[in-house]
C-alpha cells in the first residue's frame, strides 16, 4: 500500500465563504457579496433596460437572490447565479406595463426639456450605448460588463460563469460589429 501524501483541502472561494455566511443570517457577508457583484448585474440590466431604471432593478436583484439563496446548489457559482437572475429580472421589466406620458402639443416644454439629454457627451454616450444594445446578448452584455462597468475580461469571465475564452471572443465580435455600427451611423450623420 503506497503511503499518499496528505492532500490539502481545495481552497474556498471568497463567494463560497459569504454565500455560506449569509445563509447563516450573516447580512454583513451579503454586503460584501453585494459589493463584489454590483457592478456585474448593473451591466448586465444596462445591457438590457432603459438606464433609469437600472439602479432600482439592481436593488431588486438583490432582494430578490437573498431569500432564495437556500436554493443555490453550488455556492461557488453565485456569480453566474445571480447574473441570471439579473437576466429574468430585466425580463420581467417588459412583461408588465409601464405608465407612460404621451407625448402632445398640450406637454409643458419646461417638462420635455427636463427630460433630454443637454449635453452633446450625453447624446453621443446615449448613441453608443443604443448602439451596443442592438447587438446580440452574449455581445451586448460582455461589452457593457467591460465598457460601461469597466470590468476586465477575467473579471466577467468568474462573475458570469462564462468560461475566459468565451468572453475573449464575445469582447473581441462584439468591438467588431460596434464598430460597424457605430461606423455606418457617423456615415449617416455625415450625409445630408
Amino acid at each position: 500500500m503506497t503511503d499518499w501524501p496528505a492532500r490539502e483541502a481545495a481552497p474556498v472561494s471568497d463567494d463560497t465563504r459569504l454565500v455560506e455566511a449569509a445563509r447563516g443570517g450573516d447580512r454583513g457577508a451579503y454586503g460584501r457579496l453585494y459589493d463584489r457583484h454590483a457592478r456585474m448585474v448593473h451591466g448586465i440590466l444596462l445591457a438590457r433596460v432603459p438606464p433609469g431604471e437600472v439602479d432600482d432593478l439592481v436593488q431588486d436583484v438583490f432582494l430578490q437572490a437573498l431569500p432564495r439563496l437556500g436554493s443555490l446548489r453550488d455556492a461557488a457559482r453565485f456569480g453566474a447565479w445571480l447574473a441570471a437572475i439579473a437576466r429574468n429580472r430585466a425580463n420581467d421589466y417588459y412583461r408588465r406595463s409601464r405608465p407612460t406620458t404621451e407625448l402632445t402639443e398640450s406637454l409643458p416644454a419646461a417638462q420635455i426639456e427636463d427630460r433630454a439629454a443637454s449635453s452633446a457627451e450625453m447624446a453621443q454616450a446615449a448613441a453608443i450605448l443604443a448602439a451596443i444594445r442592438e447587438l446580440p446578448d452574449a455581445y451586448r452584455e460582455t461589452l457593457i460588463l467591460r465598457l460601461v462597468e469597466g470590468m476586465t475580461g477575467p473579471e466577467i469571465a468568474a462573475r458570469t460563469g462564462l468560461t475566459p475564452g468565451s468572453v475573449r471572443v464575445n469582447l473581441h465580435r462584439g468591438m467588431q460589429q460596434l464598430r460597424e455600427k457605430l461606423g455606418a451611423l457617423s456615415a449617416k450623420v455625415a450625409t445630408p
